[in-house]
């Protein structure tokens, strides 16, 4: 008794951080729209998911999760025509912390997306819990795939 007397400071440091896991637990019971690094990975492994970086361009150059379309949350609203085929699909939204892939999952599930996930922790938790991240951008690619289809396109003509 006399030490938490003498280090009362450290038993409210105790109570406060225990106190606030708690509150983040309950806070997160039952929101099964947020997957953990690992989750997220068997998902994109048993069911094809797809994963979509709404970060904004610089950050996705410095490194993104393999395969991941960038959409910058900025846009995401007027290119939902771009993930419309991918309805049926599970779509796993990822940011740096979180906070902007919750907000893209609110928009997508108004625009009629059922199977969409946000990645807890963006990526930070994946890079911290050891997963692959890679630094290719399909930017190149996507655009002589465009000029293909436009040059298809015309020949069909």
């Amino acid at each position: 008794m006399e030490f938490l007397q003498d280090n009362w400071y450290w038993a409210a440091l105790a109570a406060i951080s225990g106190g606030w896991l708690v509150f983040d637990m309950i806070q997160n019971y039952g929101d099964k729209s947020q997957l953990s690094p690992l989750e997220a990975t068997l998902l994109m492994n048993r069911e094809d998911a797809q994963v979509v970086d709404v970060r904004d361009i610089g950050q996705f150059q410095s490194g993104h999760i393999p395969n991941a379309r960038h959409i910058p949350i900025t846009e995401l609203q007027s290119r939902t025509a771009e993930l419309e085929k991918l309805k049926s699909t599970p779509l796993i939204l990822c940011c740096a912390s979180g906070m902007r892939s919750r907000a893209g999952l609110l928009m997508l599930k108004k625009a009629g997306f059922e199977k969409i996930f946000h990645l807890r922790g963006g990526m930070h938790e994946w890079e911290k819990s050891g997963q692959p991240v890679s630094q290719k951008t399909d930017s190149g690619k996507s655009a002589s795939r465009k000029k293909e289809r436009a040059r298809e396109k015309e020949k069909a003509k």
